[in-house]
């Protein structure tokens, strides 16, 4: 159980980061480590009076900083990267960078320093546009169509590896689209800051046909912390996300909906096949099978999830 434990998070003050802080911070010494590229100070807000809770602002591509934060750690939940799907057409090294070679340090931190178990968050779009839906961990060959998605599995292979070189643990999830309360990216937000720009009329990437599986953020937290309590082979995998799909527009109209806005004219760039840009994948959903036989399942479905999480982000906007 993740109790009396010495809990590292690195990318602790991002989205996700900070409602698994928030989750684990009772009961547990928990250790921050986050750039603050992407992640606030002010998600870790509810932490900053919690004695048993600090936060480390530092950089996995420094070894020392790394180094030092990792020592003594019962486990790593690593959720820092950079999670712009889209960036990687523009920038071909970001994802190089920020999630390869960052991952690489933190696992040689973790080898120096003797720390044996790690939770990576990965990625649905590892599985590039899959032949079977729902798509089960099993699924392969593995071709991802965005760096983004390349660079995920590359992490997800060195992990692997380090496990069973170096006799350490690890729990891989492959998310769905996750959202939320304190998002700060992903068609949720875009579709929120288009119509407060403009409440008529609104521009969708591709056909707005993509149909893909949501998973509130609260849920996927209670599941990473119950797969790492619940499971123990050397490497643990995977899917979490919903049981259905939604697709763009559907998610435009309860946006709008939920704005209180009516009539808005949606125009569809419509291009790459349908895709609403290079290394969208049209069609994701994952099976999630292993996770409800290991006894946890979804509280919502994607539809529920979306209001949830429109309702969140505009309460703040």
């Amino acid at each position: 159980m993740l109790k009396d434990k010495s809990i590292v998070i690195t990318g602790g003050a991002g989205f996700i980061g900070s409602h698994l802080a928030d989750a684990l911070a009772s009961g547990n010494d928990v250790a921050v480590f986050d750039n603050f590229s992407s992640g606030k100070m002010e998600y870790l807000a509810k932490q900053m009076d919690n004695p048993h809770f600090r936060v480390v602002q530092g950089d996995l591509l420094d070894m020392e900083g790394l180094m030092g934060i990792v020592e003594g750690a019962d486990v790593v939940f690593h959720l820092a990267a950079n999670p712009d799907v889209k960036l990687g057409a523009e920038n071909t090294s970001v994802h190089l960078d920020q999630n390869i070679l960052a991952t690489h340090n933190l696992l040689e931190a973790m080898r120096i320093k003797g720390v044996k178990r790690i939770a990576f968050t990965s990625t649905s779009t590892i599985y590039g546009e899959a032949s079977i839906v729902p798509t089960p961990e099993n699924y392969g060959p593995l071709k991802p169509i965005s760096l983004y998605g390349a660079s995920k599995l590359a992490c997800e292979a060195l992990i692997s590896s380090y496990c069973h070189t170096f006799d350490m643990q690890s729990w891989i999830y492959r998310f769905a689209n996750i959202v939320g309360d304190r998002g700060t990216h992903g068609v949720l937000v875009d579709f929120i800051r288009k119509l407060q720009s403009n409440p008529k009329d609104m521009e969708i990437l591709g056909s707005g046909k993509q149909r893909k599986s949501y998973l509130e953020v609260k849920d996927c937290v209670s599941a990473m912390i119950y797969c790492v309590e619940n499971s123990s082979e050397q490497v643990n995998i995977f899917n979490v996300g919903s049981r259905d799909t939604i697709d763009v527009t559907e998610i435009a109209e309860i946006v709008a909906e939920s704005m209180g806005l009516s009539g808005v004219k949606y125009r569809y760039t419509g291009g790459l096949d349908g895709r609403g840009w290079k290394g969208d994948v049209k069609t994701m959903l994952l099976s999630i099978e292993s996770l409800e036989k290991l006894g946890w399942s979804p509280s919502f479905i994607s539809r529920e999830s979306i209001r949830s999480a429109v309702h969140s982000l505009l309460s703040k906007s």
